[in-house]
């Protein structure tokens, strides 16, 4: 008895896998290796064998029809030709050709049908060997009709998942592809303009990350700098909306604070508002002929504008702060939360151990937040990285700029926009954004593995 516990599921029943049908598998399911459903057919399941069939001959149609010719291309990343022709003024060149995006996009289309097909044929040749298995032991296989009907029982959660995981592969694995891809070519404005209106650009390997890279390059120095004031209004905004907002939560969660839910209506209005609205407004008050510097000047407390946005230190200062104010609401409801579900126990006891106001926060009421917001905190750092609204409607990237297109307050996010809609460098900004992911993943996976929600799941509870 003490052997049979120790003994694998795996071996109380046949695995269905590919190596199994391979060597174990009867000629009708090693005919399925090649002719897709054969085994399903011969055992009875007419329907679903014949649309493993038709799915495979669609596949053979399109890439005979078309597939083979995609990958071909994308080597390449498409051809074209000069052509001379006679004008009234004598000869000319027109150039004719295939558009590399095009190109692209298909190719990547193709590689990834391929993938899906690969993983199809792996499920069709596991259903002819399972199919076998069933008929060999006397058991009941599956018509198409059972099948259809387990996929409203036991196989529901497949049902339930093939859209959502149709619409994922086509809305955002396809298109994260494409452009990663893109950051491996020359596409640019900059490309030759003979052929530029064909959008033709080629594979040039990992020019552009080493263009990005270069401290001493002109892209590079540019890319550091606004690495380097990204991580700090990261920090920055981050943690003084943590603070601000715990502060005010714990200010309006004390016995002693009266009207509480006026309190917390007051700074939950700024979040009914739209964000982009609060943040047009404040562009407008703090700028030179804005209200603040209209008033303070009419009160003789200065002599000329203040430039909250046209000084580089000020315009960074400004844009944390004026962060704070849409920020801390939402920090606020969020601590608010925990606030109320701390065990009132652990406060009594420290009282009647004689521990102070200042005591009792940081040994029961700050770990136990940052215990359980944890994962929060990381959230909101990696939407402070990619914070486009905040920079972007107040400061458009400026003051100034780096270069040509970065400005003294860009972020990644910001100068990625710039570097693909105003400047069209494409491949630029393709390394952009997969140099901020690596940031995002190095950062949360470090800080997470470091916090206690992830060291001790159960500490708290």
């Amino acid at each position: 008895m003490k052997n049979i516990f120790k003994r694998k599921p795996s071996e109380f029943a046949t695995e269905y896998t590919v190596t199994n049908a391979l060597l174990k598998g009867d000629i009708l399911t090693r005919l399925s290796f090649i002719l897709l459903g054969a085994g399903n057919i011969a055992r009875k399941q007419i329907v679903k064998g014949l649309l493993f069939l038709f799915t495979e001959i669609c596949y053979i149609y399109y890439m005979v029809s078309y597939g083979f010719y995609a990958l071909a291309e994308l080597t390449t990343l498409g051809h074209y030709k000069e052509i001379e022709i006679e004008t009234d003024w004598g000869y000319d060149y027109i150039y004719e050709g295939t558009k590399s995006v095009q190109v692209l996009l298909y190719g990547v289309a193709t590689v990834v049908i391929t993938l899906l097909f690969i993983a199809f044929w792996r499920e069709a040749v596991k259903s002819a060997y399972k199919a076998q298995c069933l008929s060999k032991e006397g058991k009941h296989v599956n018509t198409f009709f059972d099948d259809i009907k387990d996929l409203f029982n036991v196989n529901l959660h497949k049902l339930l998942l093939a859209f959502p995981l149709a619409g994922i592969l086509t809305f955002t694995v396809l298109p994260l592809i494409f452009m990663m891809l893109m950051a491996f070519t020359n596409y640019s404005d900059g490309v030759d303009d003979a052929t530029n209106h064909l959008n033709k650009f080629d594979w040039v390997g990992l020019d552009s990350f080493k263009q990005v890279l270069d401290i001493n390059g002109n892209i590079g120095e540019q890319f550091w700098g606004v690495l380097a004031w990204t991580l700090i209004w990261a920090v920055f905004a981050t943690l003084l909306n943590y603070i601000g907002g715990m502060i005010l939560a714990i200010i309006i969660n004390r016995k002693g604070t009266r009207l509480k839910g006026l309190w917390r209506f007051n700074f939950i209005l700024s979040i009914a508002i739209p964000q982009f609205v609060s943040l047009l407004i404040m562009r407008t008050l703090l700028s030179d002929t804005g209200a603040i510097n209209m008033l303070l000047k009419d009160w003789g407390l200065i002599d000329k504008a203040l430039p909250f946005w046209t000084n580089e230190t000020w315009a960074r200062v400004t844009v944390i702060i004026v962060n704070l104010w849409v920020g801390i609401p939402y920090t606020m409801l969020q601590v608010t939360g925990v606030l109320q579900n701390i065990p009132a126990e652990l406060y009594e006891a420290a009282r009647v151990d004689g521990a102070n106001a200042f005591t009792t926060f940081f040994k029961i009421t700050l770990p136990y937040m940052l215990f359980v917001t944890g994962p929060y905190l990381i959230t909101t750092f990696t939407g402070n990285i990619n914070n486009f609204n905040v920079i972007y409607l107040l400061t458009g990237g400026g003051p100034g700029v780096l270069g040509h297109t970065a400005g003294q307050t860009d972020l990644l996010v910001t100068w990625l926009y710039k570097l693909t809609i105003d400047k069209l460098d494409y491949n630029i900004g393709a390394v952009i954004g997969i140099m901020t992911f690596v940031v995002l993943a190095i950062v949360s996976l470090v800080t997470y593995r470091s916090t206690g929600s992830y060291k001790d799941e159960e500490g708290f509870q």
